[in-house]
């Protein structure tokens, strides 16, 4: 089973790489130190048949004479055997005794060709590398033969297997070294992630959003990642007081008309109904009624997903106009929720004719990639310092009029839209992305139109 932890499995993945690294060092090394110690020996005794080839040409005589082959080649014993054209053997080196070397046929090719030739062969238990030359046309018992000369591979195997060893040593301590070196840096890099993992569970455990997980020191991806995680738990701390807020506000909104309703209920009950109470009970039901449904929009705009229909903001407005309503509205169009921008225009609008004076102007604008829909009056409006406060929930102005959700549902719309809403004085503005319409190039407001004395 593979290891889970993440200390283990680098650890595992470092160790694999490190040997497969060091079994491609070691073959390369094996293969080019062999190499070399073969080269070495073929030199060897390609010198030493050049040496017994000349000693042919230039004694013929000596040659043959007891212990004259019997020479080492770069410091290995070598043995040689020297045939005439036919094949037979006419000299051999001491240290053979009574072997013989099995280069029957090829000594044959060799003559033939007159060129050498190399071969591995063996001599009893014992394994050979064996040259095999020409011998030039000189005079002799061996004019025109070959001479075999041949040495143990003992040593070459030997060396190879020692170096094998060392490499297999060191291959295999370099591994341990660097399993333990990774083990010992993931346990410190991953120390700052066991502590937040720590704290992440406390958290769990607790469900306290106002604690913070412990920032690393370092400033790096393990730091950064702190930070965003405290960053989110802040975030998840605004929610929540955000959330508790608006339900004690919610909570007291609806205390007020249900105390109300629920006194006149019980006077109703010991006393009768009379015009006044009955339309006390109406006005209650319909505070209610509507306090209920701002709640329930805001609610689906705040859940509601993006929306991709293309609306025209200067349409909307158009539809809206009444005896107490002047337009000033060019082309605008947008990407957006036409039911959800309605409201918009029309929370706007109520909020206009409760708190504001005077006539009521609503603009549309499309300009700089952005569309603007704006409901002004003729009165002070918000002072720079409730501009800011304007759109939140449950907040009101100083007639203490309506629910203080309309501004808030014009806000939460417009973030919806990726877009925003602000107040300046007496102006409250809707403004989101723009959608370029082709057919806009054609469209002309009523002003236009009055100025070009079109109908």
């Amino acid at each position: 089973m593979i290891p889970r932890s993440l200390t283990w499995r680098s650890t595992l993945a470092a160790l694999v790489s490190v040997v497969v690294a060091l079994v491609i060092v070691s073959v390369g090394i094996d293969v080019l130190v062999g190499r070399h110690l073969r080269g070495s020996l073929d030199r060897s005794l390609r010198e030493r048949a050049v040496a017994v080839a000349q000693l042919s040409a230039t004694a013929p005589a000596l040659l043959v004479s007891p212990g004259a082959l019997d020479a080492p080649a770069g410091g290995t014993q070598v043995l040689t055997q020297v045939l005439d054209r036919r094949g037979r053997i006419v000299a051999r080196s001491l240290a053979l005794g009574g072997r013989i070397l099995p280069v029957e046929g090829v000594a044959r090719a060799v003559i033939e060709s007159g060129r050498g030739r190399y071969l591995d062969t063996s001599v009893g238990s014992e394994q050979l590398r064996v040259y095999v030359a020409p011998l030039a046309e000189s005079g002799g018992v061996a004019s025109g033969g070959a001479v075999a000369v041949a040495a143990s591979t003992h040593d070459l195997a030997e060396t190879l297997g020692r170096v094998r060893l060392v490499v297999v040593l060191g291959a295999l301590a370099a591994a341990a070294g660097a399993a333990l070196t990774v083990v010992l840096l993931m346990r410190a890099a991953l120390a700052p992630l066991r502590r937040l993992t720590r704290a992440a569970a406390e958290i769990e455990h607790t469900g306290d959003a106002r604690l913070r997980l412990p920032q690393p020191e370092s400033d790096d991806e393990v730091g950064r990642l702190a930070a965003t995680l405290n960053g989110m738990l802040g975030a998840l701390e605004r929610a929540r007081d955000a959330e508790r807020r608006f339900l004690a506000d919610a909570s007291h909104e609806l205390r007020t008309p249900l105390t109300a309703l629920t006194g006149n209920i019980d006077y109703l009950a010991r006393h009768g109904a009379s015009a006044e109470l009955v339309a006390e009970l109406q006005q209650d039901a319909r505070r209610l009624a509507r306090l209920a449904g701002d709640l329930l929009a805001l609610s689906r705009e705040e859940a509601a997903t993006t929306p991709n229909e293309i609306v025209r903001l200067d349409e909307l407005a158009r539809a809206a106009q009444a005896t107490d309503i002047d337009l000033d509205v060019r082309p605008a169009s947008v990407r957006g929720d036409r039911g959800a921008l309605e409201r918009v225009l029309t929370n706007l609008l109520e909020n206009a004719r409760r708190h504001g004076r005077g006539r009521i102007t609503v603009e549309t604008r499309a300009k700089d990639g952005l569309a603007r829909l704006t409901v002004s009056d003729e009165g002070p409006g918000l002072r720079p310092e409730e501009a800011g406060l304007a759109f939140g929930r449950f907040w009101r102005a100083h007639s203490g009029a309506g629910s203080g959700l309309g501004l808030a549902i014009v806000k939460a719309t417009a973030e919806r839209h990726g877009g925003r809403a602000y107040a300046e004085a007496a102006r409250f503005t809707l403004e989101l992305p723009a959608v370029r319409d082709l057919s806009d190039s054609g469209a002309t407001t009523r002003d236009e139109a009055l100025e070009k004395g079109l109908p």
